[in-house]
């Protein structure tokens, strides 16, 4: 037990204060369907940095316009997006903050209705656009209305290349840290796992191939982000179907070394997303747990790992760290009910020292 939840975190150059990560949570509050940043997630974002925590993560922030779930996400395909972002990342380092921000394509889940509009695909005449996808197979299998197109090697080349400029557009607008997305059934988890990469080129076929783009673009971020910054990698540690050959954690093992080895400095593990029945064998406090766990005891590269999902109590946060389960705690929903929770759980694990509020706030602690 060689450290806790407020014990730095130092990759590379780059000093985390402690062991939260907010994690990232798509707002779907982009105005004029544009990508840009806006107050909201100004407001949203740097109130995490005032409540303490380590890493403020942004939610899913398209690296070209076809790559967003929604018409309102966040993006960064252009110097517009950057000058919208910069405040946000200026913001949040000003309260001791590390900012981070997620670089994602949506692949064949884009083109969506927000969720509090239906969450369906939307077709030509309500904004909607043609998904793109390893296979030409669409979400959901059911909805045949939305065309999702086989990527050609040109689009495989494109992507990488929108995630490397996206990155290079990250650093200017100021953060410190760029996570690439490759969970929850978006472009790049589809590509790794055979339920949804039927290829049978270099890009498909077994685990070498459908792991290459996500090791390409995770080298392509890592080429063009500082040195003394560190890249994270999200992914879905299973597709939990375990009755089909699909994505395991056996897999995730092996890809955690892959991914240090193409330049990442963590993994942050979740899981599924990639159908829409997932057999989930528990839902209830960490349950995504061991899969962190199991990739921190069997990595052998070395690298850093994130817990996340369903981390809600600073004692259960600290005692993942305390234990050696992982080296973050990442935690979404409990921070969107209470923006100060690290602050809180300071308070709570008797280390007040350890996460201060803003002195405009010191009062009310």
């Amino acid at each position: 037990m060689t450290a806790d939840l407020f014990a730095p975190l130092e990759l590379r150059e780059t000093t985390i204060p402690n062991r939260v990560m907010v994690s990232p949570m798509c707002q779907y509050s982009c105005e004029d369907r544009d990508g840009l940043a806006t107050d909201w997630h100004l407001v949203h974002l740097g109130s995490r940095a005032s409540g303490g925590a380590g890493v403020v993560m942004t939610e899913a922030t398209a690296v070209e316009a076809r790559g967003r779930i929604s018409p309102e996400d966040l993006g960064i395909w252009s110097d517009a997006h950057t000058e919208a972002l910069a405040p946000i990342a200026e913001f949040v380092k000003s309260q001791g903050s590390v900012p981070a921000i997620q670089l994602a394509h949506a692949g064949r889940k884009a083109s969506k209705a927000r969720p509090w509009d239906g969450g369906e695909p939307l077709q030509p005449d309500e904004g909607g656009w043609e998904t793109i996808a390893p296979s030409d197979q669409p979400w959901p299998y059911e909805n045949g209305e939305t065309a999702t197109a086989k990527m050609e090697q040109d689009d495989i080349e494109d992507v990488i290349d929108s995630f490397r400029a996206a990155a290079e557009r990250a650093d200017e607008a100021g953060f410190d840290v760029a996570e690439v997305h490759a969970a929850h059934g978006y472009l790049l988890h589809e590509f790794l796992s055979p339920v949804t990469n039927h290829r049978t080129d270099d890009y498909g076929g077994d685990y070498e191939g459908r792991s290459r783009l996500v090791r390409e673009v995770t080298a392509a971020v890592r080429e063009v982000w500082p040195d003394d910054k560190p890249v994270f990698v999200r992914i879905s540690a299973t597709d939990w179907l375990p009755d089909r050959e699909s994505w395991t954690v056996d897999d995730s093992v092996r890809l955690a070394d892959d991914l240090a080895a193409a330049g990442a400095d963590l993994i942050d593990v979740s899981a599924g997303g990639n159908d829409p029945d997932p057999q989930i064998p528990y839902r209830g406090p960490g349950y995504q747990l061991p899969y962190a766990d199991r990739i921190t005891r069997e990595r052998d590269s070395g690298i850093a790992v994130g817990a996340v999902g369903g981390i809600s109590s600073p004692e259960q946060a600290d005692a993942l760290v305390r234990n050696g389960r992982a080296d973050m705690a990442i935690v979404g929903r409990e921070h969107l009910r209470d923006p100060y929770f690290s602050l809180h759980a300071a308070h709570e694990l008797d280390r007040p020292e350890a996460a201060e509020p803003p002195i405009q706030y010191r009062r009310g602690f």
